[in-house]
């Protein structure tokens, strides 16, 4: 640790160095060179936000046509033909389209909202103002992980556009379905344009974590050690470590994957039929896949979730006035999770027809993936305990986080138990458990960070009644639509159907089914309030008067209340003290600076 925090307190110094070279603007900057390809880690943060907000009313949107015809089989909604044209002929939605909306909302919502949306956003935004550096280790790199990130947009924007529509073979593309051209509609070009946009992604999510990583072990700040870090880096930082180690492993499947669908190959094809005549595919394994796929696909729900753990702990100990508790225990809690997010992907395969022995092991390993969860949510339930809780927009979401956190998390005992998958499997039940524990408390998380950290973006605020309106929505909304999914699964009734009504056993969860679309139609128009309120506030909300508004003890407040690109004006500060120190300051505050010297006899936390 020594060496980590001697080599952080001399590139601080080499960094301080060229304070000037980063302060001040080298030519006069342009409209393009300022805000489209700008080096600067805070305009490509909101690039990332922006983008990442435009998706999920894409994926939002697809949510709710695929909801209407869950709910109402048998009706037509003209309007869903205007959205979708020949897709939905006669306001009734296509079965091919049906599977292609499923697809599509679940990868844009984990990968591109989720992931980039999030990751890229609070990484670039908070990283370097929170350790106290000019920008990132590498601006350049880090302008192009955001590019890289559009570019693979577009390729997915465009396969909404095409004749045989998107992908259409479930968010996770398993073979057969994905490797078989001619097996479904959505398995031509959408798939290719989808198989393309993924890779360009994972390139951005590597360039941006390699980037996230370097700037944190090499350009903190004099006096920012790792242990004077907030939680938000710390988790920054591990998300950086799990994408970089797991995203190129997906990136291998992909590359397989397009091998067995343009040149022949068959790493994921055997003894395939298709119309009775036998193809010549033989000797692969559409189980490579999953376990390819999967190891990234689990370390995927951390990438998701830490962020917001990081975020929720900042918010959390900031609106209780109050330190954080067990800020050690926090730490040791997210390694934990970073390493055994990597040794429990095998918990999707359990009725592949693995081995019982093996499946044993796996089960063991997620059940203990608990522990280090269940650390984080009690130390976030103390730090609440008697502090002096406000009640803000930042807060309330943060508070929801860990509501949905908890609530999800527990379902997951019953998934991660192998006898019970069997049953549950592929219900509606694994639907619940992933939408409220990765889906909305992920959402949650950074509805937190973004109503928290928009005064240091845009330099206003965003209106406070629209925030509480939203949180209350969304909150409500989401127990509503994906709790009595657990009914549904534990039932039986599998997920992905286009239609249910054709089964007697399953007519009986009509009326819940209507009830669902319903709470998912008003949530989803509870998410336009907070898209108006952000994009109106960033030009005509509150306007921040004072560098600290939430009074808070870490480095981001300290710079101008529009920084410039190098964030401070001058030297950067040097820091003494821990990001939680909540205590009476001797002058009416209730926090301590980490840029305040210790007073004479006062230890250092």
């Amino acid at each position: 640790m020594s060496d980590v925090i001697i080599q952080g307190t001399s590139t601080a110094h080499t960094h301080d160095a060229h304070g000037g070279h980063h302060g001040h603007e080298h030519h006069e900057q342009h409209f393009i060179t300022k805000y489209i390809f700008s080096q600067d880690h805070k305009i490509i943060g909101k690039q990332f936000l922006i983008t990442g907000i435009i998706w999920a009313i894409i994926g939002a949107l697809m949510s709710v046509f695929f909801r209407l015809q869950l709910g109402f089989p048998n009706e037509t909604f003209p309007i869903m033909e205007k959205f979708l044209g020949e897709w939905a002929k006669g306001g009734k939605l296509n079965p091919e389209f049906y599977y292609a909306l499923v697809t599509m909302h679940g990868t844009i919502l984990v990968f591109f909202v989720l992931t980039a949306g999030l990751s890229g956003t609070f990484a670039n935004l908070l990283i370097p103002l929170q350790i106290g550096a000019r920008d990132m280790a590498s601006p350049f790199m880090n302008m192009l992980s955001y590019w890289f990130f559009f570019i693979s947009s577009v390729f997915m924007f465009v396969s909404l556009f095409i004749q045989t529509g998107p992908a259409s073979g479930g968010w996770t593309t398993y073979p057969p379905l994905s490797a078989l051209k001619e097996a479904s509609m959505g398995s031509g070009l959408g798939m290719d344009l989808w198989l393309i946009s993924m890779a360009l992604f994972v390139v951005s999510s590597l360039l941006g974590g390699l980037n996230y990583i370097s700037t944190i072990l090499n350009m903190r700040t004099k006096g920012m050690t790792m242990t004077r870090m907030p939680l938000t880096i710390w988790a920054l930082f591990f998300t950086a470590v799990l994408g970089v180690l797991s995203f190129p492993v997906l990136f291998s499947g992909f590359v397989l994957l397009i091998f067995d669908r343009n040149f022949g190959t068959s790493f994921y094809l055997s003894e395939i039929f298709i119309g009775g005549k036998a193809l010549s595919h033989i000797g692969g394994s559409a189980i490579l896949y999953q376990h390819l796929f999967w190891f990234l696909g689990h370390p995927e729900v951390y990438i998701i979730m830490l962020p917001g753990m990081g975020m929720a702990s900042e918010v959390l100990s900031n609106h209780s006035r109050k330190p954080i508790f067990g800020y050690t225990a926090m730490i040791i809690s997210l390694i934990g999770i970073t390493v055994l997010a990597f040794v429990v992907w095998a918990h999707h395969m359990f009725v592949t027809g693995m081995s019982p022995f093996l499946g044993s092991i796996f089960v063991l390993l997620t059940l203990l993936i608990a522990v280090p969860s269940a650390v984080k949510v009690f130390n976030w339930l103390t730090t609440m305990w008697k502090g002096n809780i406000r009640f803000t927009v930042p807060m309330m979401f943060a508070i929801g986080f860990v509501s949905l956190f908890i609530s999800g998390g527990l379902t997951g005992l019953f998934l991660g138990n192998s006898a019970l998958d069997i049953h549950l499997h592929d219900t509606y039940f694994v639907v619940a458990h992933f939408h409220i524990v990765m889906g909305v408390s992920a959402f949650f998380g950074m509805f937190a960070g973004i109503y928290h950290w928009f005064p240091k973006m845009f330099g206003r605020f965003m209106n406070n009644t629209l925030g509480y309106i939203h949180f209350f929505i969304t909150l409500a909304g989401a127990y509503l639509i994906f709790w009595p999914m657990h009914y549904e699964g534990i039932a039986g009734m599998p997920r992905r159907y286009y239609d249910y009504s054709a089964w007697e056993s399953f007519k009986n969860f009509e009326s819940l089914n209507s009830f669902i679309s319903i709470a998912a139609i008003l949530v989803f128009f509870a998410q336009l309030i907070f898209v108006v309120n952000f994009f109106v506030s960033i030009f005509r909300g509150r306007k921040m008067t004072t560098q600290n508004p939430w009074g808070s003890p870490t480095l981001e407040w300290t710079t101008p209340i529009n920084p410039g690109h190098g964030n401070w004006e001058g030297d950067i500060p040097e820091v003494y003290r821990w990001p939680y120190d909540y205590k009476d300051d001797g002058n009416g505050n209730d926090f301590i600076s980490q840029t305040t010297p210790l007073k004479p006899g006062e230890e250092a936390h």
